[in-house]
């Protein structure tokens, strides 16, 4: 047996000793008995049968198991209990199947939606746990096709459905997959649900075990419904209803990649129903295809993933690029500029954050020094992740909305804005800079089409007043301080990398510099153990759950931000940095000044870090 769980980010377990040869052989050919997916089967067979399994990814597939976490499941697809496969997804519909019917009275005949994307497997285990749920008598609403994340955060709460389930690794590479779970909320899981479901899991039969009804044989029997395009057009009208005007001009030239994922149908009719209709979608990657064989990573931010599109754009001298990443909950966007080699600039996640943001709380831009308040008397609420850029909450708080910061993943910022409304507060935008934006309530999850639409509408209304985005982001910089974010992250490989990780956190934790490279750091925020530690000696407490972050608070109201990612073998470090931009002063020096002081702290930080590591 291995010595036991160390630790459990976001879905993925890891074990710090590694088994030996009888054991790991042992444990696969149990597992592959017990696996009702033949290919599976043999897939483990023939590694055990290897001239030197250890020499194999075997180990690999049994150092550790997928668990399910407030980010459900994602992994490498495989055989194994380290993988993403037919066995884990069936024991893990078991586990959700039990706790819902074990906490909430009615789930069974509310139902559960799926959704699924275009990814290797994605119709398979989308269509298994529809009949795990009919075998253990939940009804299953299934989409009949590959439909966006977003759709599906939708269809919980239209449907009324007691969860919903979207099989999909989002933006990460070919390889993967993965299992993400929604509540009746339309948002999804946080603690103890995660727990709860994740404790049913590990009660669950092994998985040739698990009760399924036949796909035809459930349908017949009204456990499983498919969904064809029922839930498109309401989701379109709520995008619709989202807009803060219908005027500005419309005709520009737009460019649109789905990045080889499921936006394009939604994402086109939504542009059209808001008026844009000159909309040019990347031909080479329109349609689902999980082997996305134009990009080496499927995420816009990833270097040369927007190379065709910028391409398309330059034979139309389009006036906008968006692009969605393959589940279309993320959105990218770039803008013509003459400085940049490939003639279009791609805004980062921040600045796109702060522009939306901005535009929703100005009502469109015609309230520029106040929101404009609510006939309810609800107050206007933003919402940002804490590791995204905070000049939107410097330009929240100025026009008199309220502004809060949670912990990093979407799943917070939805679960806050609702016990929020409780409270009287209408959430207006929220954001998380790794591309993710809500405008409304209309998802409670990050939604890339209706959020690119919205952008769409913005660029439409600059253009009527004869002006540019960049131009009008440089007098947000210059009227609310230019704000510049860098990330930097250290990468390492397997169970000893991780290991290593972690060891670099909790030193970080126990000795923390209270200085880097000069700069006078003031305080410490320790989301782990929930306290704030001042240079001072004083201490104060965090309200947020517990999560393993630490912001360095700088005396020059700048910050450093350290953490572990939650999907990769990664450290990753985030500087924030405010600079004045002086009258007369070109946006171009300051931002030189701006990326020096980042540059210096993030190398300070790193050599903290490796060094204590």
């Amino acid at each position: 047996m291995l010595a036991g769980r160390e630790d459990s980010r976001e879905g993925r377990v890891w074990y710090p000793v590694r088994m030996d040869l009888a054991n790991l052989l042992e444990r696969a050919r149990a597992w592959a008995d017990n696996d009702p997916d033949p290919e599976a089967r043999a897939e483990l067979l023939a590694l055990t049968s290897s001239a030197d399994p250890m020499t194999t990814d075997l180990p690999d597939r049994f150092a550790g198991a997928l668990e399910f976490g407030t980010a459900g499941l994602r992994g490498v697809l495989g055989a194994g209990p380290n993988r993403m496969n037919l066995a884990v997804v069936l024991r893990t519909t078991y586990g959700l199947a039990r706790y819902l019917m074990a906490t909430s009275p009615g789930s069974a005949a509310k139902g559960v939606v799926i959704g699924f994307d275009g990814r290797r497997m994605s119709r398979i285990f989308a269509e298994d746990t529809a009949c795990a749920l009919a075998g253990m008598g939940v009804k299953a609403f299934l989409f009949a096709n590959e439909v966006p994340t977003p759709l599906l955060a939708f269809a919980v709460s239209h449907l009324g459905c007691a969860a919903g389930v979207m099989i999909t690794a989002s933006h990460n590479p070919a390889e993967y997959n993965g299992y993400k779970a929604y509540w009746s909320n339309g948002a999804q899981i946080i603690p103890p649900t995660d727990v709860g479901i994740a404790e049913a899991i590990a009660s669950a039969p092994v998985a040739k075990l698990v009760p399924r009804r036949p796909f035809e044989e459930a349908k017949a029997a009204g456990l499983v419904a498919v969904l064809q395009g029922e839930v498109f057009g309401p989701y379109l009208a709520g995008i619709k209803n989202l807009a803060l005007r219908t005027d500005g001009d419309r005709s520009l030239s737009i460019v649109y990649t789905p990045m080889h994922g499921v936006g394009d149908e939604l994402a086109r009719r939504a542009f059209a129903e808001a008026g844009f209709a000159h909309v040019t979608s990347v031909p080479e990657q329109q349609k689902p295809d999980g082997r996305f064989p134009t990009v080496a990573f499927p995420n816009p931010e990833e270097k040369g993933a927007m190379d065709l599109a910028f391409a398309v754009a330059r034979s139309l001298k389009a006036d906008l690029v968006v692009a969605n990443d393959p589940d279309a909950d993320r959105l990218a966007v770039a803008l013509p500029s003459g400085e940049s080699p490939s003639g279009y600039v791609q805004l980062t996640g921040n600045q796109v954050g702060v522009l939306l943001g901005h535009y929703v709380l100005t009502g469109g831009l015609e309230h520029l020094d106040r929101v404009p308040p609510h006939s309810s008397g609800e107050q206007t609420l933003v919402l940002a992740s804490i590791v995204s850029s905070p000049m939107l909450g410097s330009i929240a708080v100025s026009l008199g909305a309220h502004y809060e910061e949670v912990l990093t993943g979407f799943k917070w910022i939805a679960n806050r804005a609702m016990d929020l409304k409780r409270e009287n507060y209408r959430f207006a935008f929220g954001f998380e800079e790794a591309l993710g934006y809500s405008v409304g309530e209309l998802v409670r999850d990050k939604d890339g089409i209706s959020a690119a639409v919205i952008f769409a509408e913005l660029v439409a209304v600059l253009r009527a007043r004869g002006t540019t985005v960049l131009a009008h982001l440089e007098n947000l910089y210059r009227r609310y301080g230019l704000y510049v974010s860098s990330q930097v992250s250290l990468t390492r490989k397997g169970v000893e990398g991780m290991a290593e990780l972690r060891a670099l956190m909790a030193n970080l934790r126990q000795s923390p510099p209270w200085s880097l490279d000069g700069f006078d750091v003031v305080a410490v925020r320790d989301y782990h153990a929930q306290v704030v530690r001042h240079k001072d000696g004083g201490s104060t407490p965090l309200s947020l759950p517990k999560s393993d972050v630490l912001v360095f608070d700088l005396a020059s109201g700048n910050r450093v931000i350290a953490r572990p990612s939650g999907t990769e073998p990664k450290a990753k470090f985030y500087v924030d940095v405010r600079e004045r931009i002086a009258d007369g002063e070109t946006l171009a020096a300051a931002n030189a000044r701006a990326a020096t002081l980042m540059k210096t702290l993030s190398d300070a930080v790193l050599a903290v870090a490796t060094k204590k590591s």
